[in-house]
Protein backbone atom coordinates (compact mmCIF):
# COMPACT_ATOMS: atom_id res chain seq x y z
CA UNK A 1 0.00 0.00 0.00
CA UNK A 2 2.94 2.21 -0.01
CA UNK A 3 4.08 4.66 2.80
CA UNK A 4 1.22 3.83 5.46
CA UNK A 5 1.30 5.14 8.88
CA UNK A 6 0.06 2.54 11.68
CA UNK A 7 -1.05 5.27 13.84
CA UNK A 8 -2.95 7.19 11.78
CA UNK A 9 -6.37 6.40 10.82
CA UNK A 10 -9.34 7.04 8.51
CA UNK A 11 -12.79 7.45 7.78
CA UNK A 12 -13.83 6.88 4.52
CA UNK A 13 -17.53 8.75 2.85
CA UNK A 14 -19.73 7.61 0.84
CA UNK A 15 -21.18 10.87 -0.85
CA UNK A 16 -25.07 10.32 -2.41
CA UNK A 17 -27.20 9.08 -0.16
CA UNK A 18 -24.48 9.22 2.54
CA UNK A 19 -23.60 13.18 3.08
CA UNK A 20 -25.91 13.97 0.24
CA UNK A 21 -29.65 13.80 -0.11
CA UNK A 22 -29.63 12.75 -3.42
CA UNK A 23 -30.67 8.72 -4.60
CA UNK A 24 -33.88 9.85 -5.53
CA UNK A 25 -32.92 12.48 -7.54
CA UNK A 26 -30.57 9.75 -9.53
CA UNK A 27 -33.55 7.78 -9.88
CA UNK A 28 -35.78 9.85 -11.27
CA UNK A 29 -32.75 10.72 -13.32
CA UNK A 30 -31.92 7.31 -14.27
CA UNK A 31 -35.83 6.61 -14.79
CA UNK A 32 -35.82 8.90 -17.83
CA UNK A 33 -32.64 8.03 -19.81
CA UNK A 34 -34.04 4.62 -19.75
CA UNK A 35 -36.98 5.74 -21.04
CA UNK A 36 -35.33 7.47 -23.28
CA UNK A 37 -33.67 5.16 -25.20
CA UNK A 38 -37.37 2.96 -24.93
CA UNK A 39 -36.43 0.96 -21.86
CA UNK A 40 -39.45 0.47 -18.91
CA UNK A 41 -37.19 0.06 -15.79
CA UNK A 42 -39.43 0.68 -12.40
CA UNK A 43 -38.38 3.59 -9.81
CA UNK A 44 -38.30 0.74 -7.02
CA UNK A 45 -35.38 -1.30 -8.62
CA UNK A 46 -33.62 1.57 -10.05
CA UNK A 47 -33.82 2.86 -6.92
CA UNK A 48 -31.86 -0.45 -5.26
CA UNK A 49 -29.21 -0.75 -7.50
CA UNK A 50 -28.45 3.63 -6.14
CA UNK A 51 -24.68 3.22 -5.22
CA UNK A 52 -23.47 0.85 -7.77
CA UNK A 53 -21.16 2.71 -10.05
CA UNK A 54 -23.22 2.98 -13.85
CA UNK A 55 -21.42 0.21 -15.22
CA UNK A 56 -22.84 -2.20 -12.82
CA UNK A 57 -26.12 -0.73 -12.50
CA UNK A 58 -26.48 -1.13 -16.33
CA UNK A 59 -26.15 -4.75 -15.95
CA UNK A 60 -27.76 -5.08 -13.06
CA UNK A 61 -30.59 -3.40 -14.45
CA UNK A 62 -30.84 -4.74 -17.93
CA UNK A 63 -29.05 -7.58 -17.82
CA UNK A 64 -25.73 -9.36 -19.50
CA UNK A 65 -27.38 -9.74 -23.19
CA UNK A 66 -28.11 -6.17 -23.64
CA UNK A 67 -27.07 -3.87 -26.39
CA UNK A 68 -24.28 -2.77 -24.54
CA UNK A 69 -23.50 0.08 -27.47
CA UNK A 70 -26.45 2.11 -26.20
CA UNK A 71 -24.57 1.98 -22.76
CA UNK A 72 -22.74 5.39 -23.18
CA UNK A 73 -25.96 7.00 -24.46
CA UNK A 74 -27.76 5.90 -21.48
CA UNK A 75 -25.18 7.34 -18.87
CA UNK A 76 -24.43 10.29 -21.07
CA UNK A 77 -28.60 10.85 -20.83
CA UNK A 78 -28.45 10.29 -17.09
CA UNK A 79 -26.02 13.10 -16.18
CA UNK A 80 -27.08 15.82 -18.24
CA UNK A 81 -30.56 14.96 -16.21
CA UNK A 82 -29.50 14.73 -12.81
CA UNK A 83 -26.97 17.77 -13.87
CA UNK A 84 -30.37 20.41 -13.32
CA UNK A 85 -30.07 19.61 -10.11
CA UNK A 86 -26.44 20.56 -9.58
CA UNK A 87 -27.25 24.27 -8.35
CA UNK A 88 -29.43 23.00 -5.31
CA UNK A 89 -27.70 19.27 -4.61
CA UNK A 90 -29.17 19.12 -0.80
CA UNK A 91 -26.34 18.20 1.71
CA UNK A 92 -27.97 15.96 4.58
CA UNK A 93 -28.32 17.18 7.95
CA UNK A 94 -25.22 16.84 10.23
CA UNK A 95 -23.34 15.87 7.11
CA UNK A 96 -20.35 19.09 7.40
CA UNK A 97 -20.55 19.00 10.78
CA UNK A 98 -19.55 14.80 10.53
CA UNK A 99 -16.53 15.49 8.29
CA UNK A 100 -15.44 18.28 10.50
CA UNK A 101 -15.95 16.28 14.07
CA UNK A 102 -13.75 13.11 12.38
CA UNK A 103 -11.37 15.66 11.09
CA UNK A 104 -11.09 17.74 14.71
CA UNK A 105 -10.36 14.12 16.53
CA UNK A 106 -7.46 13.71 13.88
CA UNK A 107 -8.67 11.06 11.69
CA UNK A 108 -8.40 11.64 7.92
CA UNK A 109 -11.26 12.12 5.91
CA UNK A 110 -12.28 10.43 2.28
CA UNK A 111 -14.49 10.84 -0.02
CA UNK A 112 -15.15 7.71 -2.03
CA UNK A 113 -17.78 8.15 -4.36
CA UNK A 114 -19.16 6.40 -7.42
CA UNK A 115 -19.80 9.35 -9.16
CA UNK A 116 -17.82 11.20 -11.96
CA UNK A 117 -14.97 13.35 -10.85
CA UNK A 118 -17.89 16.41 -12.31
CA UNK A 119 -20.50 15.35 -10.36
CA UNK A 120 -18.49 14.74 -7.07
CA UNK A 121 -17.07 18.30 -7.18
CA UNK A 122 -20.48 19.84 -7.65
CA UNK A 123 -21.51 17.95 -4.21
CA UNK A 124 -18.29 19.21 -2.33
CA UNK A 125 -19.46 22.27 -3.42
CA UNK A 126 -22.81 21.95 -1.47
CA UNK A 127 -21.03 20.16 1.46
CA UNK A 128 -18.98 23.42 2.23
CA UNK A 129 -17.19 21.20 3.95
CA UNK A 130 -13.36 20.96 2.14
CA UNK A 131 -11.27 22.51 5.15
CA UNK A 132 -12.05 18.86 6.86
CA UNK A 133 -11.58 16.57 3.75
CA UNK A 134 -8.02 14.61 3.31
CA UNK A 135 -8.31 13.25 -0.23
CA UNK A 136 -11.32 12.07 -2.78
CA UNK A 137 -11.97 9.65 -5.35
CA UNK A 138 -14.33 8.98 -8.00
CA UNK A 139 -15.62 6.60 -10.42
CA UNK A 140 -13.53 8.38 -12.63
CA UNK A 141 -10.38 7.16 -10.79
CA UNK A 142 -10.78 3.38 -10.87
CA UNK A 143 -11.53 0.47 -13.22
CA UNK A 144 -14.07 -0.57 -11.47
CA UNK A 145 -17.01 0.87 -9.06
CA UNK A 146 -18.74 -0.24 -6.16
CA UNK A 147 -19.28 -3.09 -5.60
CA UNK A 148 -15.95 -4.07 -6.54
CA UNK A 149 -13.41 -2.83 -3.67
CA UNK A 150 -11.60 -0.67 -6.06
CA UNK A 151 -13.08 2.87 -4.54
CA UNK A 152 -12.11 1.74 -1.03
CA UNK A 153 -8.46 0.53 -2.18
CA UNK A 154 -8.08 3.85 -3.61
CA UNK A 155 -9.45 5.64 -0.76
CA UNK A 156 -7.27 3.62 1.31
CA UNK A 157 -3.81 4.60 -0.47
CA UNK A 158 -4.91 8.37 -0.38
CA UNK A 159 -5.35 8.22 3.12
CA UNK A 160 -2.38 6.24 3.55
CA UNK A 161 -3.56 3.84 6.55
CA UNK A 162 -3.75 -0.13 6.26
CA UNK A 163 -7.38 -1.23 6.53
CA UNK A 164 -8.02 -1.64 10.10
CA UNK A 165 -7.31 1.94 10.46
CA UNK A 166 -10.12 2.63 8.72
CA UNK A 167 -14.07 2.72 8.80
CA UNK A 168 -16.40 2.96 5.55
CA UNK A 169 -19.58 5.23 6.12
CA UNK A 170 -22.24 4.21 3.40
CA UNK A 171 -26.25 3.97 2.96
CA UNK A 172 -26.38 1.09 0.16
CA UNK A 173 -25.46 -2.57 0.29
CA UNK A 174 -23.16 -2.01 -2.46
CA UNK A 175 -21.13 -0.02 -0.19
CA UNK A 176 -21.05 -2.22 2.47
CA UNK A 177 -19.72 -5.53 0.16
CA UNK A 178 -17.42 -3.05 -1.25
CA UNK A 179 -16.00 -2.21 2.07
CA UNK A 180 -16.09 -5.87 3.06
CA UNK A 181 -13.76 -6.51 0.02
CA UNK A 182 -11.36 -4.43 0.91
CA UNK A 183 -11.16 -5.16 4.28
CA UNK A 184 -12.77 -2.35 5.87
CA UNK A 185 -15.41 -2.15 8.61
CA UNK A 186 -18.20 -0.29 7.60
CA UNK A 187 -21.21 1.65 9.42
CA UNK A 188 -23.88 2.13 7.43
CA UNK A 189 -26.81 5.25 7.25
CA UNK A 190 -30.23 5.01 6.41
CA UNK A 191 -30.51 8.43 4.28
CA UNK A 192 -30.12 6.36 1.22
CA UNK A 193 -33.87 4.66 1.85
CA UNK A 194 -32.28 1.51 2.48
CA UNK A 195 -33.52 -0.67 5.62
CA UNK A 196 -31.14 -0.96 8.79
CA UNK A 197 -31.72 -5.21 8.15
CA UNK A 198 -30.60 -5.24 4.68
CA UNK A 199 -27.85 -3.07 5.48
CA UNK A 200 -26.71 -5.34 8.87
CA UNK A 201 -27.18 -8.40 7.20
CA UNK A 202 -25.09 -7.41 4.24
CA UNK A 203 -22.09 -6.55 6.82
CA UNK A 204 -22.36 -3.24 8.22
CA UNK A 205 -21.32 -3.09 11.73
CA UNK A 206 -23.77 -0.55 13.13
CA UNK A 207 -26.57 1.51 11.45
CA UNK A 208 -27.40 4.95 12.66
CA UNK A 209 -30.32 7.72 10.97
CA UNK A 210 -27.70 9.79 9.37
CA UNK A 211 -24.93 11.83 9.45
CA UNK A 212 -26.75 13.88 12.73
CA UNK A 213 -27.11 10.76 14.44
CA UNK A 214 -24.22 9.25 13.89
CA UNK A 215 -21.97 12.65 14.45
CA UNK A 216 -24.49 12.65 18.37
CA UNK A 217 -22.92 9.09 18.89
CA UNK A 218 -19.16 9.57 17.56
CA UNK A 219 -17.69 8.54 20.64
CA UNK A 220 -19.74 5.61 21.31
CA UNK A 221 -19.33 4.34 17.65
CA UNK A 222 -16.70 2.10 16.03
CA UNK A 223 -15.26 5.45 14.80
CA UNK A 224 -13.69 5.86 17.80
CA UNK A 225 -12.07 2.43 18.63
CA UNK A 226 -10.62 2.74 15.16
CA UNK A 227 -9.09 6.24 16.01
CA UNK A 228 -8.27 5.26 19.47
Amino acid sequence: MGMESRNASAVLFDVDGTLMDTNYLHTVAWWEAFRQMKHTVSMASIHRAIGMGADHLLEHLLGKDRDQDEDEAISTAHLVLYAQYSPRLPPLEGAADLLRGCAARGWKVVLASSAKSKELEAMRQSLGADDAITAVTSADDVKASKPAPDLVETALKRAAVPADRAVFIGDTVWDVYASRRAGVRCLGVLTGGISAAELLEAGAAAVYEGPADLLARIDDSLLESVGG
